[in-house]
């Protein structure tokens, strides 16, 4: 069955018509009562990024994830990503042991690369070892995973003798996802450890990615592993509301502030145009922004076309007013799910 659920990284960024940017601390309590309501309207997933810049409230997803385990009941709960490459794989993997612990077995953690760089020389990483420094770390983070005592030796981790690396998870398969944003060469390496896959779908139209996908289970298969192990994710930006000219009106504003700030840091991004953004949240592209019927009607497509086996709508994308985000997540876990299950329930 497919799991449905939303991501989020606590941007924090101008709402429409007031001047006023949200701060950090207001994001954040938000942010637990959002996580608390998508458990309530019986969304499957609720995972948050972690970034190091202004514009992003969260640095620390693992403690909203720890309070989110205290104060939900069903939901599970991941990073959306814990950037790998400029972390310690053992205090990643005793965080979110401590999460699943919390939670009951609830609890997962979606490792990458980092889109964004600024952890980098805020921990004294050096960003010419970007690839290599996730590489080591994923398999450091695997064997972690696998056993109790650690023997490790790396050319970027510490040297460790047969340690015991405590708490440990409360399931016996802790899961580990990795989030890409389409590379092939990442897609390749994730495939051939047979760990399941996220990857951002958040430009263009979305069908561009059937291909990748459809790559990344020949591999797997390739490689030996079975369907069950091949699992494939996707998050793609996106808004409810009750009609498809309020979704539209009310999301195009705070889009465009993230993009357009991405936009000075990244060259091959530009500043977002109505028409652009229009062209996003027709038929063919990325974003799912509309009424319920419009959303799961997409939603049942881009599910379809692509294979996956989880949804995360990011949302919001930039600030808005916490009541329109809470009638989104109403909206999704109530109208738009219930939709896109029954879809899917019928068909087999």
């Amino acid at each position: 069955m497919i799991e449905l659920g939303i991501s989020t990284f606590g941007e924090t960024t101008e709402i429409e018509g007031t001047g006023i940017i949200p701060t950090h601390d207001e994001r954040i309590r938000n942010m637990i009562e959002e996580m608390k309501l998508a458990d309530e309207v019986g969304l499957d997933l609720y995972a948050i990024g972690e970034h190091h810049r202004e514009d992003f409230a969260v640095s620390a997803p693992e403690i909203l994830l720890a309070v989110g385990a205290a104060v939900t009941k069903n939901i599970r709960l991941s990073s959306a990503v814990t950037v790998l490459s400029s972390s310690d794989p053992v205090r990643v993997y005793q965080q979110y042991a401590t999460i699943d612990a919390i939670s009951n077995g609830r609890a997962e953690v979606m490792v990458g690369r980092g889109s964004f760089t600024e952890s980098f020389p805020l921990f004294g990483y050096d960003l010419a070892d970007y690839e290599e420094l996730f590489d080591e770390k994923l398999a450091m983070l695997e064997k972690i995973k696998a056993n109790e005592k650690l023997t490790w030796e790396g050319k970027y981790t510490q040297k460790v003798e047969n340690k015991g690396v405590y708490p440990r998870s409360v399931q016996k398969d802790f899961p580990i996802w990795v989030a890409t944003g389409g590379n092939i060469e990442s897609t390749i390496k994730i495939a051939q450890k047979g760990l399941p896959i996220a990857y951002a779908i958040i430009g263009g139209e979305y069908r561009r990615f059937k291909g990748l996908v459809d790559y990344y289970k020949a591999i797997g298969r390739n490689t030996g592993y079975s369907d069950d192990r091949l699992k494939v994710a996707s998050h793609s930006w996106g808004f409810i509301a009750e009609t498809d000219e309020e979704a539209i009106k009310k999301y195009f504003h705070p889009t465009k502030q993230v993009v357009d700030a991405i936009s000075k840091d990244r060259p091959f991004w530009r500043p977002l145009t109505f028409e652009q953004y229009l062209n996003s949240v027709g038929p063919d592209g990325s974003m799912l922004v509309g009424s319920p019927e419009t959303v799961a009607s997409k939603l049942i497509d881009m599910i379809e076309t692509l294979g996956l086996d989880r949804f995360m709508l990011h949302l919001p994308l930039g600030s808005m007013p916490h009541e329109d985000i809470m009638k989104a997540i109403k909206l999704f876990g109530e109208e738009v799910a219930p939709r896109v299950r029954e879809y899917f329930k019928n068909k087999k």
